[in-house]
């Protein structure tokens, strides 16, 4: 802008918006964040065998398992039932949305998704979790935990899913 006092240019100031405010996320974060190459690598060409294929839950690909421990600070940690899903359609992802914003982990189940279709869900997956200040972890071969900024899961919970039989931990 002209200034008329002084001759010169002024800069206009900047227009402040709703919620201006921008974090950037930890970089420890994103090392627990699947990449685009392992994405990749996850929709080789190849076929599972039949033996190793992993039945859904009951209720139409969709369901609760277990149960995670919420990071909330305190000196107990509190239980989190986990909501899995094997999607079938795109529109899915509004399910897996919902889940996730309440605070709720998800398993997102690929093993019997088409590779395009999984590719579209790992992307949606991926910017969700970040918008949202969540984490994403491959447990298996086309098997993902979304887990939620208030949810951990320790070592000894994801060797109890494995233990349950529904993940194979070598992919």
């Amino acid at each position: 802008m002209y200034d008329d006092m002084t001759g010169g240019h002024e800069e206009p100031a900047p227009k402040q918006s709703r919620g201006s405010s921008v974090r950037r996320l930890d970089r420890r974060r994103s090392a627990s964040t699947a990449t685009l190459d392992e994405a990749d690598d996850l929709f080789s060409e190849e076929e599972t065998s039949p033996g190793r294929r992993r039945r859904s839950p009951a209720g139409g690909g969709a369901g609760e398992i277990g149960v995670l421990r919420s990071a909330g600070g305190g000196t107990t940690a509190s239980s989190v039932r986990v909501h899995v899903i094997a999607p079938r359609s795109y529109n899915d992802a509004q399910q897996i949305a919902d889940r996730f914003k309440n605070g709720v982990p998800v398993i997102m189940n690929l093993q019997t998704t088409e590779p395009d279709l999984s590719k579209r869900l790992i992307d949606f997956a991926s910017g969700m979790t970040y918008a949202l200040e969540g984490a994403i972890q491959r447990i298996a071969e086309k098997v993902f935990l979304l887990t939620p900024a208030n949810v951990e899961v320790s070592a000894e919970d994801r060797q109890r899913l494995v233990d349950q039989g529904f993940f194979n931990p070598n992919g």
